[in-house]
């Protein structure tokens, strides 16, 4: 059963509460929570304060992607009682084993994103410790980017690769994912999916949730 993971970066934040409350409702699995630092993407998002206002709406659990640089200086402040995944950048962390035993002490899943240029061997020695690797379809740091057909192969090869080693490790992609496409990526081997404007931007939010539902359970 696929998961959908509307980024909240594609939200109007005049309405944020209630729109990632209607999400939740519409049947959407998690929330995702795009937060950028300026530094290691070129653009500034928001930080856990922003996530944590959403705290008193009823809403689906959170999947934090943190595209910063130094990222354990920061994943305490964004463990709540919400927050399901923490995924870091392999390009990001100097010490990716650390990194990752961190987010766990918190009693968090622990997940790894790889770049478009970045490939999946270089998370060979780490694969078996991570409960999610999330696959960028985009250069991060915009949203609304045209997908990257090749990431793919990347997905297949982390399916192939679980399957033969064992490993239980959820696989999302996150960039460009729409409508047209989504099946496609769900017969690579996805099995959460990130999708901004593709739902944010339809005139009837809770439906377009149901339409991705409809493609990817």
């Amino acid at each position: 059963m696929g998961v959908l993971a509307p980024s909240i970066l594609s939200a109007d934040f005049s309405r944020l509460g209630e729109q990632v409350q209607l999400i939740s409702n519409a049947g959407a699995g998690l929330v995702h929570i795009d937060v950028m630092d300026g530094h290691f993407v070129p653009n500034i998002s928001f930080g856990a304060p922003v996530m944590k206002s959403l705290n008193g709406w009823n809403t689906s659990p959170y999947d934090v992607h943190l595209m910063i640089e130094n990222p354990d200086q920061y994943i305490g402040d964004f463990v709540t009682e919400k927050t399901e995944y923490i995924v870091v950048h392999q390009e990001a962390c100097r010490h990716l084993h650390r990194t990752i035993q961190n987010i766990k002490s918190h009693g968090v899943k622990a997940g790894v994103s790889l770049n478009p240029a970045t490939p999946v061997s270089s998370l060979e020695c780490i694969l078996g410790e991570l409960d999610l690797v999330l696959v960028m379809s985009v250069n991060p740091g915009f949203g609304g980017q045209k997908f990257i057909p090749q990431t793919l192969e990347k997905i297949k090869e982390l399916d192939a690769l679980r399957k033969e080693k064992g490993y239980t490790y959820q696989i999302e992609i996150d960039g460009g994912v729409s409508l047209d496409n989504v099946k496609l990526i769900r017969d690579a081997g996805c099995d959460i999916f990130v999708a901004g404007s593709a739902v944010f931007g339809a005139e009837d939010i809770a439906q377009r949730v149901k339409d991705f539902n409809a493609l990817i359970g």
